[in-house]
């Protein structure tokens, strides 16, 4: 049972299912949830994120899944033997301990626990569908490794026959509904199941799957059995966001509904949960604040290397919607998820915010144009926008974009097309993650951004778009490779580029952002705009941190950076405010009276001396206003959540772009969503209006 859903797998036994007549259309969704699982889990396995030789015996054919799910089952492996060892360390001095896993899967622990010597004392039990426990039997039986692990199996009794599918002194497994709580009862005591033991109860992303009168039996069966235990569960929470609700259809359309979430959708009521049915203490965090607080620096460097990683939205909100959950009683209460030495996650709660509207942005069509993640947009002429890149459709598959697309304003309605080709856009490369800046004199300057994470784009791009009569049919663009002079700048995608002036020359000035070789860059270039030269000016003051995916705005001569992913993987709620003098410039930070939820992969906008942070991630909250207004005068941060029921689709706002309609008091927001996990792609379906009346 125990899983997550992905992709069909082959996994090394026919999956011979319904003989249960019992069995629903839905037993058999949630029994596919292992198969994929345990194949995720091998992937992650032979790439060298955790230790497990074992995985390998419950799959037919390996395959490699991307970087992105390879962390998802890193980090609820280490949660999941975190747990465990904790449990096995603290119950050392106990003559006899064991461990029952519900909804097991293929998982294995017994023998990863049994070959490195950790079982001394203990006996594991494990229960599942019959169909799953029966296939997991069958592979155990004919696999050698397997069989001298265990050692000893015991002949099954006729009157076990049906449920008791391999026994040994130290390894029970059995094949049960988890609703048949009674006969699941009598079963455990039959085989050896002791309830005076310190008991560790495992349930890995199943309770979930079970009605909630059901699983809520099952927990308070637990606390009720056993005077000393610890139930540990890992499973989805927080449905209600937009990544939530693409997760939600995910299982719902795989048939693997998740009941939990609907009654119990955040950490504190499943905390309440736990309480209520009988267990005395309960503890939970999610996978964020358990790898930033669990995981030693060294050991998330080595994560970094293993291979090349760019997906940190999806890694933080999938880590966001997934929790480690213990409860305890007895006297193994407080043993599990105190935060170590040194733990300094802080989590901010937006306080009653206010509510702005959105409405669609009145298109011709739900164009494929506009959906897309990780491009620019730049307002280069009045009611001409210009789009570029990213990650969207592309001849109805999924893809990195090269084309370049203009959105006109044609009354209240806006159209889209791709720019017609004067003979130079074949200059036009795949990149996400670049910059593409609007010049004051109608130049847009594109540079960096990637292919791969390990293939940086290097060309520097001048476009310039013929926009004199407005009409969408007639405007062309042309394309010009730029070759610089002076001492190239690394490499660099997630980074910024904004137009200064200095000394009465024009400037674009390049900040941070990311490289093949450094994960987050803290260095500063000034590309001469008039004769493409980089060159050196003086820049004193507090250098701010090392980052990337945050944002900078023109303000005052200079420009001002706020947010982005820091070095420490944590993201930024800093302000810098990159200051023009009279023999260069200077970074002054910005003070604010009331903190703000750091943030990265936001959009940001000037408005008189206000800013305007748009969207974002964070890991630092469970929820981030969709809008965050601070006065650069008296440093005071306001916050909006956006009231989208327009929107029939889940908003969501990062790896976006924004253009900020000045007459309007709107801020168009294009684009935006990502790969979302094992749970398929999400683009927003098409531009949306903000309202802001606020920002006059």
């Amino acid at each position: 049972m125990s899983g997550e859903c992905g992709s069909g797998e082959n996994v090394a036994v026919s999956n011979k299912r319904c003989r249960n007549k019992k069995q629903t259309g839905k037993d058999v969704a949630v029994q596919g949830t292992n198969d994929s699982s345990i194949v995720s889990k091998c992937s992650m396995v032979n790439l060298g994120y955790f230790n497990d030789v074992f995985l390998k015996g419950f799959v037919n054919k390996t395959t490699r899944r991307a970087p992105l799910i390879n962390r998802g089952y890193y980090v609820r492996a280490k949660a999941v033997d975190y747990s465990l060892r904790c449990f096995l360390q603290q119950t050392a001095s106990y003559s006899q301990r064991q461990i029952l896993s519900l909804g097991a899967g293929f998982d294995s622990l017994y023998f990863r626990l049994k070959a490195s010597g950790e079982l001394k004392n203990v006996v594991v039990y494990e229960v599942d569908f019959p169909d799953v426990v029966q296939r997991k039997a069958t592979l155990i039986k004919n696999k050698q490794e397997f069989v001298e692990l265990i050692g000893c199996i015991d002949e099954i009794r006729p009157t076990q026959m049906g449920h008791l599918y391999l026994s040994s002194m130290d390894y029970k497994l059995l094949g049960i509904d988890l609703t048949e709580i009674v006969e699941l009862d009598n079963l455990l005591m039959q085989i050896g199941l002791n309830p005076a033991c310190p008991t560790l109860i495992l349930s890995e992303v199943v309770l979930t799957y079970m009605r909630v009168e059901s699983s809520s039996a099952v927990i308070h069966w637990a606390a009720d059995r056993f005077p000393s235990a610890i139930f540990v569960v890992y499973e989805q929470i927080r449905p209600n966001d937009p990544f939530g609700q693409v997760m939600q259809r995910h299982f719902t359309q795989l048939n693997s509904t998740l009941y939990a979430l609907i009654q119990f959708p955040e950490k504190e009521a499943q905390r309440i949960r736990f309480l209520n049915e009988g267990w005395e203490e309960c503890h939970c965090i999610d996978m964020n604040e358990f790898y930033v607080g669990f995981i030693p620096e060294q050991e998330k460097q080595r994560i970094e290397m293993l291979e090349p990683f760019d997906e940190y939205e999806e890694w933080h909100l999938k880590c966001s919607h997934y929790l480690i959950l213990s409860a305890s009683k007895g006297g193994l209460k407080c043993l599990f998820l105190h935060p170590p030495p040194g733990f300094h996650l802080k989590k901010i709660d937006t306080l009653n915010p206010l509510q702005i509207t959105v409405s669609l942005c009145e298109t011709e069509t739900e164009n494929p144009l506009l959906r897309r993640f990780a491009h620019c947009s730049s307002h280069i002429a009045p009611n001409i926008i210009l789009i570029s890149g990213g990650f969207g459709s592309r001849d109805g598959q999924h893809g990195r974009l090269k084309d370049v697309s203009l959105m006109i304003k044609n009354g209240p309605v806006w159209k889209c097309s791709s720019v017609r080709d004067q003979g130079s856009v074949h200059l036009l490369t795949e990149r996400m993650f670049h910059s593409m800046t609007a010049l004051c004199d109608k130049r847009c300057i594109i540079f960096g951004g990637r292919t791969s994470p390990l293939k940086p784009v290097t060309s520097l791009l001048c476009l310039n778009c013929d926009t004199s009569d407005g009409a969408i049919s007639s405007i062309g663009l042309s394309v010009k490779e730029i070759e610089c002079n002076g001492d190239v700048p690394l490499p660099r995608w997630r980074h910024s580029a904004t137009e200064v002036i200095y000394k009465g020359l024009k400037y674009l000035f390049i900040y941070g952002g990311r490289n093949p070789r450094e994960l987050v860059l803290n260095d500063w270039h000034f590309l001469n705009l008039e004769d493409y030269s980089w060159a050196d000016i003086p820049v004193n003051g507090p250098t701010p941190e090392s980052r990337h995916s945050h944002s900078a705005c023109s303000w005052k001569g200079g420009v001002l950076i706020a947010g982005g992913l820091g070095a420490a993987r944590i993201p930024l709620a800093s302000i810098f405010h990159l200051r023009p003098t009279l023999s260069g410039f200077i970074w002054d930070r910005i003070e604010t009276v009331s903190s703000f939820i750091p943030r990265y992969s936001h959009t940001a906008h000037i408005i008189g001396d206000k800013l305007l942070l748009l969207g974002g991630v964070t890991i630092q909250s469970d929820s981030i206003p969709e809008v965050t207004l601070i006065d650069l005068k008296t440093g005071q941060s306001f916050d909006y959540c956006i009231d989208s029921n327009l929107v029939k689709w889940p908003l969501m706002l990062h790896n976006h772009s924004s253009v900020l309609l000045v007459k309007e008091c709107q801020v168009l927001v294009i684009g935006g969503g990502g790969n979302c996990f094992s749970f398929g792609t999400h683009l927003n379906h098409q531009p949306i209006l903000l309202k802001l009346p606020e920002i006059r």
